[in-house]
């Protein structure tokens, strides 16, 4: 049998042919050089951070030494009452996960265009929003453009423009987290980034973006991508109809806070014609899975579970609210959302108190950034959800 071996020495590659070779004979490649995997990975991604994500109850658990049952997770805005029970059984009877799914999710989009009144064909639905934001920059953006991020906010845009090679221009909110427009306009003018992108609410605030500023913003020669994961907590109707008057405008929605589907993974858009059509060249074939889809057509079925259970979420935030003002060291923010952002105060460290709530079987949630140091995020939970954290800061004063 023929070998070549290839010796690999840190600086230079020495070949020796150890036999004639004939057609047809396997050959053999040994290669033997440290360090040298990294050379394959585009420069800019070798300083990527990785993204911090938030832990999942067995990791809690593990962690803590706590069954999952007994920690009281408020840290990742989930939806602690789950989905519709008819989730549970159609998932429980899916006839052909063996198949692959519809790449088109035609079913899936059909009962979105009933549930928003905008038609199917402006809506396109991904592996979460997150699979989107990651769609629209591969699909927006060349290497060295920019985009311009709001912060505080959601770190996903931030994460996603490094992954993708684009430079962020920050322009930070105002001290009660509205948006500097006036600032906006003049870095759109000045620097021509390519897009905006906008959460309303904001996370981590939960507050709105009013409809004069949104309006103002598309108006200016830059894409708009709203951001509504939270939009059911808010009272605020959704702009999804908006993408047929505005081709600036995408907005993006989520089954993970409204229908508690989280785990599954499923997201969705609306989008001007003229963008979605590279938007559906672009994309994975077969980005949503069956169990994806089969889930979020449940949850749609029921339509009052689903306004029964943001109705509960939103009335325990403002009970939580209520009781967060009156501990000493917190300051919450009103919120429009399913979470409530807190300053922390009168010299207590926001980190550990984070911690020590986490040693108590209480997770909230805390920001290593520069302007969120001094906060914590709490997400409205179940009323004991809300008893438990309470029980807890007590043991602080």
């Amino acid at each position: 049998m023929g070998v070549i071996d290839v010796q690999c020495p840190p600086s230079s590659y020495i070949l020796r042919k150890s036999q004639p070779l004939r057609r047809n004979i396997t050959t053999r490649v040994h290669c033997v050089q440290a360090s040298m995997g990294d050379s394959f990975i585009r420069p800019h991604l070798r300083q990527l951070a990785a993204y911090q994500p938030i832990l999942p109850f067995e990791v809690l658990s593990a962690q803590l030494g706590r069954k999952p049952e007994d920690i009281v997770k408020l840290d990742a805005n989930e939806n602690p009452y789950g989905p519709p029970p008819e989730v549970f059984e159609a998932l429980g009877n899916m006839k052909f996960p063996y198949v692959y799914p519809d790449p088109q999710s035609r079913r899936l989009r059909d009962a979105l265009a009933q549930d928003s009144g905008l038609e199917s064909e402006y809506i396109l639905v991904g592996c979460g929003a997150d699979e989107l934001i990651d769609l629209i920059m591969r699909c927006v953006l060349d290497p060295g453009e920019k985009i311009i991020d709001c912060p505080p906010t959601f770190s996903m845009y931030v994460f996603d423009a490094a992954v993708n090679g684009a430079g962020v221009i920050k322009v930070p909110r105002n001290p009660d987290f509205s948006l500097n427009v006036d600032r906006i306009a003049e870095v759109v003018e000045l620097e021509k980034p390519k897009c905006i992108f906008l959460t309303s609410p904001n996370n981590p605030d939960g507050s709105i973006i009013s409809e004069d500023d949104l309006l103002k913003i598309l108006e200016m020669p830059i894409l708009v991508v709203l951001d509504e994961a939270y939009i059911e907590f808010s009272g605020v109707e959704s702009r999804m109809k908006w993408v047929k008057k505005y081709e600036n405008l995408i907005v993006l929605r989520t089954f993970s806070k409204r229908a508690g589907l989280a785990g599954l993974r499923v997201g969705y858009g609306a989008f001007p014609l003229s963008i979605i059509e590279y938007m559906w060249r672009a994309k994975q074939p077969y980005n949503v899975s069956v169990a994806g889809e089969v889930a979020a057509l449940a949850a749609l079925s029921n339509g009052k579970y689903l306004e029964d259970v943001r109705d509960a979420l939103v009335h325990e935030r403002e009970r939580l609210f209520g009781l967060l003002k009156e501990v000493p060291f917190l300051n919450p923010y009103p919120s429009h959302s399913n979470f409530i952002l807190c300053e922390v105060t009168s010299g207590m460290d926001a980190k550990k108190l984070k911690e020590d709530l986490a040693k108590m079987g209480v997770m909230v949630r805390h920001y290593n950034s520069q302007e969120l140091k001094g906060y914590v995020r709490v997400s409205a939970g179940k009323p004991e959800h809300t008893d438990a954290l309470m029980d807890c800061l007590k043991q602080f004063y």
